[in-house]
């Protein structure tokens, strides 16, 4: 079986590239692409099975690496002369497998034929560690001259990710996204915070970090080939200790910068960042936009879709009236028909005056009736606390340590951590300095 090749490589050293393709026993040179929407619109219409790419194409990026692969075609770097400067980059944009001019014929062969090669190869080992004491909270080894290297690399310790997603209706995402991601770090585990939502972030204000700050939108940014570890731990604020937080798009209308790859690598890098990456999800899974065009479409419900289907965790957070409930019943099934975990169902805002006498077991019968739903964690209304909470710009662990919500809370926590919550203490709330 015959492979066709799909060249994007720069116009200096192509017309060579080709003959040596040429010459390969099987494999035949289907179409020599001009430029990177060239070779896009060559893999989108199946005139390929494999492009060799060199890393100077202009606006070469993970996203656009992804999108051959979606069509069945696998992407393999090429140099001319075995730069390592291009390969180290195509392979930040993860590319896997490179070729060059001067590679043997053999090798040249296996590297266009690879079985099961169609997409990008990513790469799935460990993160690189951190070369230094900063940041304290990273749970990564320190690298040294002597110390040695891994025995067993693959079972490196990855941070699991939880994402908190629910329907619209603000039934309050945001606020059981941050006050169990700030649990989990109180607990002694290394936690990562992403805002993700792109109708209405809300992080950056929940916990008094400036909109100016360098956050979803700057690591989006860098994933065209710079973005690392080290890079991922300057962008995420340290809010307090082992607690980071990756702020997201201070105004909605800049959601095309924040693109379904990028999401992808940004997550990877913060399960070596941080034992648990907490991601406060928007209400949207809809693929409507894909609807509207005849080529690759924007998608601004992808961040959302990618944190879904990269979770090992999800809360499914609903509010505690006639139409939170309902519309949690519909997002029971909504989410069902996209990739992600198991729903874990939250209950918001649970009071009497909304949905009648020992409100407990009437929303755990109206769920199980409706949606199947059981196991469910409720979350108490406590107004006055998240009130306080909002205007001071903190956690509701530093603001009203000893609140109702704020126990509920903790016992959520506690189910991944292992840690016990709190008993109710005798002292006040805890002040602290407002964050810069």
């Amino acid at each position: 079986m015959s492979v066709t090749v799909l060249t994007a490589l720069s116009h200096t050293w192509e017309g060579r590239m080709v003959e040596i393709v040429d010459r390969l026993p099987g494999i035949a040179v289907g179409r020599r692409c001009v430029d990177l929407a060239d070779l896009l619109a060559a893999a989108a219409a199946g005139h390929g099975d494999v492009a060799p790419v060199s890393a100077d194409l202009r606006g070469l990026d993970r996203d656009a690496l992804a999108h051959p692969g979606a069509h069945g075609v696998a992407v393999v770097g090429a140099s001319p002369d075995g730069d390592e400067e291009q390969e180290r980059r195509l392979r930040q944009l993860g590319v896997q497998r490179h070729v060059h001019l001067a590679t043997p014929g053999e090798d040249l062969v296996d590297s266009l034929t690879v079985p099961g090669a169609a997409g990008v190869a990513v790469a799935s080992g460990p993160q690189q560690t951190w070369p230094g004491r900063d940041p304290p909270t990273a749970p990564v080894a320190l690298v040294t001259d002597s110390t040695p290297p891994p025995v067993a690399p693959a079972e490196a310790v990855r941070g699991r990710v939880i994402a908190v997603w629910g329907p619209t209706g603000a039934p309050g995402r945001s606020t059981v996204a941050v006050n169990p991601a700030s649990e989990l770090a109180a607990a002694g585990a290394p936690t990562v915070l992403i805002d993700l939502d792109t109708y209405g972030a809300a992080v950056a204000q929940l916990l008094s970090v400036l909109d100016e700050a360098p956050g979803l939108a700057s690591a989006a940014r860098s994933e065209l080939g710079t973005l690392d570890l080290m890079g991922l731990a300057r962008l995420a604020v340290e809010v307090s200790p082992r607690f980071r937080v990756l702020t997201g798009i201070p105004t909605p209308n800049r959601w095309p910068e924040i693109r379904p790859a990028a999401v992808e690598q940004i997550i990877d890098l913060s399960r070596s960042l941080g034992a648990f990456v907490v991601l406060d999800l928007g209400f949207a899974i809809e693929d409507d936009e894909e609807l509207s065009y005849d080529t690759a479409a924007p998608r601004r419900n992808a961040a959302t879709l990618s944190g879904l289907a990269e979770a090992d965790d999800l809360l499914l957070v609903g509010s505690a009236d006639p139409v939170g409930l309902q519309r949690m019943v519909r997002a029971v099934q909504g989410v069902g028909q996209v990739a992600s975990p198991t729903p874990r169902p939250v209950v918001n805002r649970l009071r009497a005056s909304s949905v009648g006498a020992d409100p407990r077991r009437r929303v755990e019968e109206s769920l199980a009736r409706f949606a199947g739903v059981e196991g469910i964690t409720f979350l108490p209304e406590d107004r006055a606390a998240t009130d306080a909470a909002l205007l001071a710009g903190m956690t509701l662990a530093e603001c009203d340590p000893d609140s109702e919500l704020r126990r509920a809370i903790a016992q959520l926590a506690g189910t991944f951590s292992g840690v016990v919550a709190p008993a109710r203490r005798a002292s006040g709330r805890v002040l602290r300095r407002r964050r810069p």
